[in-house]
């Protein structure tokens, strides 16, 4: 009896651990080390594609305070015209970052005057979470205003750019994860062992 009340323990932690590693997101810096600029050596619609977004990834734009801004707006319309009257939000201290909370489109577009006119945008698809790689397209939701995580004001003059890519630009914080992992088999071969 008491062998059976440790397997349930052990099994019921490693199904909690392995879904507390399953809902973390990644954190990935538009632009790689250039940040957000306005000419980029690889266009936005050129990251995003390589990138794969998912519910819970936090999206980062790094760049000058008070030399550009972002702007989510609403619609492909909004992003295509460069329309910058009625933002969702409008991002402006240097290291703005926002958290995906659902699936769809995002768009985002430069605050400085002309930037987007000439480019300076970015669409991002964001996948749902039982999103598993399949051909099936991506149906957008409609638009609903994103959650922004908040960002502590960088200290004056000190605007840093975006830290080095390891393998690509999209840069996980789930390291934390491999040690989730590496406790649950512990945590199997102590309640095996037993």
């Amino acid at each position: 009896m008491h062998m059976d009340s440790l397997s349930f323990v052990g099994i019921s932690c490693i199904i909690f651990l392995s879904f507390l590693c399953s809902s973390q997101g990644h954190k990935l810096y538009v632009g790689g080390k250039e940040g957000w600029v306005l000419k980029p050596s690889e266009s936005y619609d050129q990251w995003a594609r390589r990138n794969r977004f998912q519910v819970n990834d936090t999206i980062v734009f790094k760049y000058k305070k008070g030399q550009d801004s972002v702007m989510v707006v609403h619609d492909n319309d909004d992003y295509t015209k460069c329309n910058k009257t009625s933002p969702i939000h409008h991002m402006k201290d240097g290291h703005s970052k926002l958290k995906f909370t659902r699936n769809g489109r995002f768009y985002f577009i430069s605050g400085k005057d002309n930037h987007c006119e000439l480019g300076q945008k970015l669409l991002v698809v964001v996948l749902s979470p039982d999103h598993h790689k399949s051909s099936s397209p991506v149906t957008p939701t409609p638009a609903i205003s994103p959650v922004i995580a908040p960002t502590p004001p960088p200290s004056p003059g000190s605007v840093s750019p975006a830290p080095a890519p390891a393998k690509s630009d999209a840069m996980s914080v789930g390291g934390s994860s491999v040690l989730v992992w590496v406790f649950s088999l512990i945590m199997v071969a102590v309640f095996c062992v037993i």
